[in-house]
């Protein structure tokens, strides 16, 4: 079982009217770059990387550099293939590209081991201690038309509704394009529009500083809110620890820490109480449990960010499935000591249109896959229409 061929696939699809701002930028098209890795007798893995650019320097990083490094060597080693690429690279890729490509790798090479063994991911990383995981929806970003304050408002309020009768018993919401004053009417209006039952969250994309982000963290408390989501820059760590004990809301964040050294001093120090390590970009499911690990050590609970296609989404309720409560408790409760899974509900082609088995949200909750590895199969042929750029390596 070696490796024979090393697959990258760019993938990128126009949403059209479904355009949409986070805090950061704009939202025209939904991309991802996925990497699918053939052994010598026929197995295949997928996994994915390149969650938060352009995914064609995640490709070169796996296609020129630390891919003809793996073609011939066995494919049932995603731990030891990672602490060599990861040396190989430390003097140039820590963080960020080359991380992200490991991500993607260490995922491929999980999947082929646990279909070589007809066993899925979380029994290779020690078992599942749940079969469904509760979901709460990703959205409420800011629409084109945002300047629009009447137009954008009233969308909003029919979004939130729209997920309220659709079975989404908590929303996560985005903040930081717009002022404090805004953005409180955008909090207040949803609160009013889904209630009391509906649990709420919000994702800042660390737009604010530590003073601005309390303003808005205050509102949040007012509200109920169950976390604040990259409240300031995730290299102001003096500031995370600021509104942890200036806030009642927990703070949230780790999309932008790579490995475990990254985590290390983002948990280490106090920042969180609730850290997001993204599997498709924080190293994979080899550094996932070591992320996962020293959260524990630390008292802190592990909800993995979920940003990509139906690949990333397999990944992350894989990695989902082996979080024990934390802490222990005879009945665990979702959000105190029990994770929930991201379920982005903005349009996106590559997470709902690539994949034979599509994710189904039951009761407020998702499935964990059982099949072996991943428990996913990639359409190849759906795939097929959004590829923008691929590349192989192969010996």
């Amino acid at each position: 079982m070696k490796i024979r061929t090393i697959e990258t696939l760019a993938l990128k699809v126009p949403i059209g009217a479904k355009t949409f701002y986070s805090s950061q930028a704009r939202f025209p098209e939904r991309n991802s770059l996925l990497v699918k890795i053939t052994t010598d007798d026929g197995l295949v893995g997928w996994g994915e990387g390149g969650q938060y650019g352009p995914g064609e320097p995640v490709a070169s990083a796996v296609v020129d550099v630390l891919g003809p490094r793996l073609i011939g060597r066995r494919a049932d080693q995603p731990v030891r293939i990672w602490e060599d690429n990861y040396s190989f690279s430390r003097d140039f890729g820590r963080t960020g590209t080359y991380v992200e490509a490991m991500s993607a790798i260490d995922i491929a090479l999980w999947d082929i081991w646990g279909k070589s063994l007809g066993r899925p991911v979380h029994h290779l990383m020690g078992g599942a201690f749940r079969d469904r995981a509760m979901a709460y929806g990703t959205g409420c970003y800011y629409p084109e038309f945002f300047r629009d304050t009447p137009r954008m408002m009233e969308a909003l309020a029919e979004e939130v509704a729209g997920y309220e009768a659709a079975g989404v018993t908590a929303v996560k919401i985005k903040l930081g394009l717009l002022s404090v004053a805004e953005d409180r009417a955008r909090i207040e209006l949803i609160r009013n529009t889904v209630g009391p039952a509906v649990r709420l969250m919000a994702d800042a994309n660390h737009a604010y500083n530590a003073a601005t982000a309390l303003r808005i963290g205050r509102v949040m408390d007012s509200h109920d809110f169950l976390w604040f989501e990259e409240p300031v820059p995730p290299e102001d760590h003096d500031g995370y620890r600021l509104l942890r004990t200036k806030l009642d809301t927990p703070i949230a964040g780790g999309e932008c820490e790579f490995a475990r050294f990254g985590f290390r001093d983002f948990i280490g120090k106090g920042c969180v109480d609730i850290v997001q390590p993204d599997i498709c970009a924080s190293g994979g499911f080899s550094e996932f449990a070591k992320i996962l690990a020293t959260a524990g050590q630390h008292g802190v609970l592990t909800i993995p960010h979920v940003w990509g296609s139906g690949v990333a989404v397999a990944a992350a309720l894989q990695a989902i499935a082996t979080i024990p409560p934390m802490p222990h408790t005879a009945a665990p409760v979702t959000l105190q000591n029990e994770p929930m899974v991201e379920y982005d509900r903005t349009m996106n082609p590559l997470r709902d249109g690539i994949l034979h088995e599509n994710f189904k949200l039951e009761d407020g909750a998702v499935a964990i896959p059982d099949g072996p590895g991943l428990g996913i199969s990639v359409d190849e042929g759906a795939l097929a229409g959004y590829v923008a750029q691929r590349r192989v390596v192969e010996g």
